[in-house]
């Protein structure tokens, strides 16, 4: 896309704009016309100078004539001689000569055209004529002779070019100041067609926020009005679009009480991050609830208690936003449930108690005189234990936990842990980092109507004794470890290498939230991709809405950044974030990437299907492509394909395998 972006550019810089063209036209015609004055002026003094060199010959001859008719004897030769060469020592003729009627030279002198003080080329040029003159020698009636004179053009080619250099000089001032204004005029007559061409570029962009504030003749200014008016239509019904599917959002995904994800999108969400095989990460389910919530709701009425699981859901979305993939929900009346990725069962325990004792705290404020209680149960993931094992063990826990009374949690079948302590995984993670120990995996993005893949999104892995590690399972805990943005920039390094050795096979990364919000990563980044060149146009990145939410800024500068270098940019797990639709408006992202908790069963759950389709036809109506992960069924990706999405991958699509062998993976 970005390539197809420049191109077009390239074919637009080509062509020529409308002020050039009638610079040049008018500019031509203005030059015309003083080439024409010039050449008519040059041609008048030309004749002008002629005349007064023929003229002058002609006084000459005549001059001389009368001198040997009356004061000297023209039968004498040699006074005739004398006084021939008196006037052509003068240096004013270029010949003189005295003839009989038999043509036979009496006297005379001459000399050649040599000395003038011009270019030879603008003697050949001006090329001025050299008429003779005669007169008649006469004795009283007797007709002695005839002289002929050919005046000198030495001094009239002088005056001709010193009249040649004052023309060409004014009319180059003339030219330069008529050229001047021209530009100026135009320039401040057409300045607002430079900026309605931005405007138009910026439509075609979908950016509906420029507008031409400057005026010009009345027909520019009609054209400029209704430009802008036509940009704030659109900007508002694209806000209207994206304020309908946010609406849909939270009806289909949010409890209209306490803004929390409802029961149905949190147990879909809990299902694909539980049971998605390529996540299937460590974790911990918490159950929350809070006792005697039916009592607290009759003794103080309705509104109290929606004002109380207001308190308690601010209460856990805070603890949410400290832990980094972590989600909740409400599940029904005074329970509430979170999901802690990456999270080991000892520290979850110690956060459940601060938790529950913060809820028990402002549980107490509210009810006053009545008895408190907040009961939680956790259960952690494992192996072979899918979202409804998992939330029927935590519901056991919870139920326990109720068992004795006072407010506290419980853990489900604390002795039984399958997974690594911290410290292990942070010594694992850490070492990989070190020794560069990451390979890639690659999952193609296919779409219906191409033979190959649009790009692959690429899976990183860490090999260890126990077989290799998914991304899924360590990359919550880098972020947690601060490690992250180490292990996203080795990511960059390997797979930038991939596309070195494959640069017709476009792919495409996931950055963590950190790494986005961390300035030393991006320009590292940055300088890697400037250094790739054109191999970086062939690389994805993706950042997800979370990041957005929580570091636009950093968000801003980096998509920015990147555009500059024709590097394509998507939003990442689209839907999760609970963003506003609008930063589409503010951001010029390439994609959007849907998360596949909305894909999971589409073809059955008409709320999201419906929510797709808006969210397609708002991002197509933006020039974003809509991708969708987590494709598992044909059906699923049946469903998406009559949506319009542009791209889907999934394990019914295409299984990820290693980028080195090529070997179909898992």
């Amino acid at each position: 896309m970005a390539r197809k972006q420049n191109t077009l550019n390239r074919k637009q810089r080509g062509m020529a704009t409308l002020r050039t063209i009638l610079l040049v036209f008018t500019g031509s015609l203005l030059v015309i016309l003083l080439v024409a004055v010039f050449i008519t002026s040059f041609g008048y003094f030309r004749n002008y100078v002629s005349d007064q060199l023929a003229g002058h010959a002609r006084d000459g001859a005549t001059a001389i004539g009368l001198s040997l008719s009356n004061a000297i004897d023209g039968r004498d030769p040699v006074a005739s001689a004398s006084l021939i060469d008196a006037v052509f020592d003068s240096g004013r003729y270029l010949s003189i000569s005295y003839l009989n009627f038999q043509g036979e030279p009496i006297a005379g002198r001459a000399m050649t055209l040599s000395e003038v003080r011009v270019p030879a080329w603008f003697r050949s040029l001006a090329d001025l004529p050299l008429p003779v003159a005669e007169a008649e020698v006469v004795r009283g009636w007797s007709r002695l002779g005839t002289v002929q004179v050919i005046s000198h053009p030495g001094r009239a080619y002088r005056d001709l070019w010193r009249i040649t250099i004052g023309l060409t000089a004014s009319t180059a001032v003339i030219g330069g100041m008529g050229l001047f204004a021209l530009f100026v005029l135009l320039r401040r007559t057409l300045s607002p067609l430079h900026a309605l061409e931005d405007q138009a570029q910026a439509l075609g962009q979908r950016d509906f926020r420029k507008r031409v504030v400057i005026k010009s003749t009345r027909e520019i200014n009609r054209v400029t009005d209704a430009m802008n008016q036509m940009a704030d239509d659109l900007g508002q019904l694209f806000e209207g679009q994206a304020r309908l599917i946010q609406h849909l959002r939270r009806i289909n995904n949010e409890d209209p009480v306490t803004g929390l994800a409802s029961r149905g999108a949190f147990d879909q969400r809990l299902k694909v991050e539980v049971e998605t095989e390529e996540k299937s990460a460590p974790g911990v389910l918490m159950l929350i609830q809070l006792a005697d919530f039916l009592g607290y709701n009759q003794a103080y009425g309705r509104d109290d208690a929606d004002r109380l699981l207001l308190r308690v859901a601010s209460v856990i979305a805070d603890f949410v936003t400290l832990h980094s993939g972590a989600f909740a929900g409400r599940r029904t009346g005074a329970e509430f449930a979170i999901f802690l990725p990456a999270v080991m069962p000892a520290d979850a325990g110690v956060w459940c108690r601060d938790l529950v004792a913060k809820l028990d705290g402002v549980y107490a404020d509210l009810a006053s005189t009545r008895e408190t209680a907040v009961h939680a149960g956790l259960a952690k993931t494992r192996k072979g234990r899918g979202a409804r094992d998992l939330m029927a063990a935590a519901d056991e826990a919870l139920r326990n936990a109720q068992g004795g009374g006072e407010s506290g949690c419980q853990l489900a079948d604390p002795e039984k842990d399958g997974h690594h302590n911290l410290e292990t995984w942070r010594v694992i993670i850490g070492q990989a980092i070190r020794q560069q120990n990451l390979s890639l995996w690659l999952q193609p993005m296919v779409n219906e109507s191409r033979l190959l893949p649009l790009y692959h999104q690429v899976f990183s892995r860490i090999e260890s004794a126990e077989g290799p590690l998914k991304a899924g399972i360590f990359v919550p805990l880098a972020e947690r470890f601060g490690l992250i943005a180490d292990l996203d920039r080795l990511l960059v390094q390997r797979v930038l290498e991939q596309l070195a050795k494959f640069p017709d096979r476009p792919l495409s990364i996931s950055l963590g939230n950190a790494s986005v919000a961390d300035e030393t990563f991006r320009s590292d980044m940055l300088a890697q991709l400037e250094q790739a060149g054109s191999l970086a146009g062939n690389l994805w990145i993706g950042i997800s809405e979370l990041a957005i939410h929580h570091h636009r800024t950093a968000v801003g500068l980096l998509v920015r950044a990147l555009g500059r270098l024709g590097v394509p940019v998507l939003v990442d797990r689209f839907g999760v974030g609970g963003v506003p639709f609008s930063y589409l408006r503010n951001l010029r992202f390439q994609g959007v990437r849907i998360d596949h908790s909305f894909v999971h069963d589409i073809d059955s759950h008409e709320d999201n299907r419906f929510y797709l389709e808006s969210v397609v036809a708002i991002a197509h109506s933006r020039g974003v492509r809509v991708f969708a992960t987590g494709v598992e069924t044909a059906a699923e990706y049946s469903v998406l394909c009559e949506l319009g999405i542009d791209g889907a991958m999934g394990y019914h699509l295409g299984r990820p395998f290693a980028a080195d062998n090529q070997l179909t993976g898992e």
